[in-house]
């Protein structure tokens, strides 16, 4: 029998309680109105979650994003709204390791891509040949330029040592998918406009970088970034394990949700959909899609599977505490983020490769956790998190052996015997894939979805990878939908038309 939630006077439903959702919540909201969330699985957060060791229980520590960019200020914003202090990391800078080396990533780049290829820094990691092809950037046409995907980009304007080396520790790292895979206004806003104003990618670089902030790129919470979505869980009325099972128009929306005590059913005027698993049920009740926009170029219907036509990668993290007071000099920075397809080992041939493909030093980094367990554990101890999984690759949990080997090789320091705590979380799919195919299927899905009153989309999968850009956005499309007039019927003619 289906409990029916209508009488609860809902103004809005939210499907889905990661980061996205929550924000879209948290704004209709403060606008007043009443709001539930819905989230299929046990814990809302998505991939923003906290963990602790069982050793140092009193330390919160992220088991998926650590951090946030500043651009736009949307985030700290939010944190100021919440009374959650902010933190900027150390100045330490970060490491990479690409072509059997370890080096420090130049300063002066946006995803690895240098704007002073011929600096001491960017000479040092992919050495005069690699920095001299780099330099040519400023003189060759502008026309000599490939522009299908980030690293066919970059190779053509600055050669193949800098891209595999830098752009491939880099970019590859942050978004956990090939060069190749990486749409360049996905990963890199505004650095096609600016190629095509200076006609030099360096020089786009350098003016993105002479426009962004002052200061660090990226801020951290007090206690850790998790502490978001534990704020806002306290503040809003957020459901657990129910799972949205169909959503569809009657004189505003009606939500049905499957539970452990059966299935609930919820209506309001508003909805947005902040998870892509709830999309096909949007696509099922209206498969009519509209035509191309003046000016682009046709996509072709997405399926009933949109707007997934390709998975994100099968990210593993897997956290340590180990007694090193090795580390205390931080020897390589806030990190390392490792070039694809490279083989580091440690203690000769012999070793099993490293198979991470990034190391945050998170004591190293941020100044809080470094105090945290300076306090609960005593001095010595450090706290190292790995990341595992690129898109293509079969995902497989770390072993503690494992992480401790690939730990040790990427701090080059032997941390063998030293673990104190270890944690893992798998993030499925967590990272949208930032290919041009699925930037059409998403935004042809958008598309309708704008035509629809009362009807907002958000979250990750539409906004992309990182905070900054799920809060703006999920701030946005809750903006949008409280204006809506929420009286119309979603069910309009013109969507019909178009099937």
């Amino acid at each position: 029998m289906r409990r029916d939630r209508s009488a609860a006077g809902t103004d809005a439903v939210v499907v889905g309680g990661g980061i996205g959702g929550l924000v879209a919540a948290w704004e209709l909201t403060r606008r007043g109105m009443r709001v539930v969330v819905l989230e299929a699985s046990e814990r809302a957060g998505g991939p923003v979650r906290g963990g602790a060791f069982e050793s140092l229980p009193a330390v919160p520590v992220d088991l998926g994003a650590e951090s946030f960019a500043v651009r736009g200020g949307a985030v700290e914003r939010l944190a100021e709204e919440l009374g959650l202090p902010v933190e900027a990391p150390a100045t330490l800078g970060a490491w990479g390791f690409a072509a059997g080396r370890a080096f420090p990533l130049p300063a002066a780049g946006v995803l690895g891509i240098p704007s002073r290829p011929w600096a001491a820094d960017v000479r040092r990691a992919v050495g005069w040949p690699g920095a001299f092809r780099g330099t040519l950037d400023r003189v060759l046409p502008r026309g000599v330029a490939d522009l299908g995907d980030l690293g066919a980009l970059v190779r053509s304007r600055m050669g193949r040592r800098i891209t595999d080396r830098l752009v491939s520790a880099v970019a590859a790292g942050v978004h956990s998918a090939p060069l190749d895979r990486l749409d360049v206004d996905a990963v890199a806003p505004g650095l096609r406009a600016a190629f095509e104003r200076t006609g030099s990618l360096s020089a786009a670089v350098a003016t993105l970088r002479a426009a962004a902030p002052p200061g660090a790129a990226v801020r951290g919470i007090d206690g850790g970034v998790h502490a978001l979505v534990d704020e806002l869980v306290g503040r809003l009325d957020v459901r657990t394990s129910h799972r949205v099972t169909d959503i569809g128009p009657d004189g505003g929306w009606v939500v049905t949700a499957a539970t452990p005590d059966g299935p609930v059913v919820f209506r309001a005027a508003r909805l947005v959909v902040a998870t892509a698993g709830a999309a096909p049920l949007l696509v099922r009740r209206w498969p009519g899609q509209p035509g191309p926009r003046p000016g682009t170029q046709e996509v072709p219907s997405p399926s009933p599977e949109l707007p997934v036509p390709d998975p994100g990668a099968d990210i593993w993290l897997a956290a340590l505490l180990v007694a090193a007071p090795e580390l205390d000099a931080a020897p390589r920075g806030t990190g390392m983020l490792v070039a694809a397809g490279d083989d580091l080992r440690l203690g000769g041939r012999d070793q099993a490769p490293v198979r991470a493909k990034a190391l945050t030093h998170a004591t190293a980094k941020w100044p809080w956790l470094a105090r945290r367990v300076r306090d609960a554990a005593g001095p010595g101890m450090h706290v190292v998190r790995l990341s595992y999984g690129r898109i293509g690759e079969p995902g497989r949990e770390p072993t503690r052996e494992e992480a401790v080997r690939d730990a040790s090789a990427l701090l080059g320091t032997d941390l063998t015997g030293r673990l104190r705590g270890f944690v893992t979380q798998r993030w499925e799919g967590a990272l949208p894939p930032p290919t041009p195919t699925y930037r059409a299927q998403v935004q042809h899905f958008l598309d309708v979805a704008r035509g629809v009153p009362g009807l907002a989309v958000t979250g990750g999968w539409v906004a992309g990878t990182g905070l900054a850009a799920i809060v703006a956005q999920a701030r946005e499309a809750a903006a949008v939908v409280a204006s809506a007039d929420a009286t119309a019927d979603p069910a309009l003619p013109h969507l019909d038309d178009k099937m």
